[in-house]
C-alpha cells in the first residue's frame, strides 16, 4: 500500500471461501508469527478474485490501483 512517509508498506489481499468467518485481525496475527517485523501486514482487503494476466501472473499494478481507489 502506498505511503508518503515510508514509500510502501505490506498489504494482503485475501479471497475468502463462502461462509468463512475470517477476519482481518486473524490474517494479520497469522502473518506476524511467520515473518520479520518489517514485513508484517498492516492492512487487509477481502476481494472476490485476484487479478491475473492470461499466463497466471498476479497483476500488482491493478492491486495498487485497487488499494488507492478505496482511499
Amino acid at each position: 500500500f502506498p505511503d508518503k512517509e515510508v514509500g510502501q508498506y505490506p498489504m494482503a489481499y485475501v479471497v475468502r471461501k463462502g461462509g468463512s468467518g475470517l477476519t482481518d485481525r486473524a490474517v494479520m496475527d497469522f502473518v506476524t508469527k511467520q515473518v520479520a517485523p518489517y514485513k508484517r501486514i498492516r492492512r487487509v482487503a477481502f476481494v472476490d478474485s485476484i487479478p491475473k494476466n492470461p499466463s497466471g501472473k498476479i497483476l500488482r499494478k491493478d492491486l495498487i490501483q485497487l488499494a488507492t481507489s478505496k482511499l
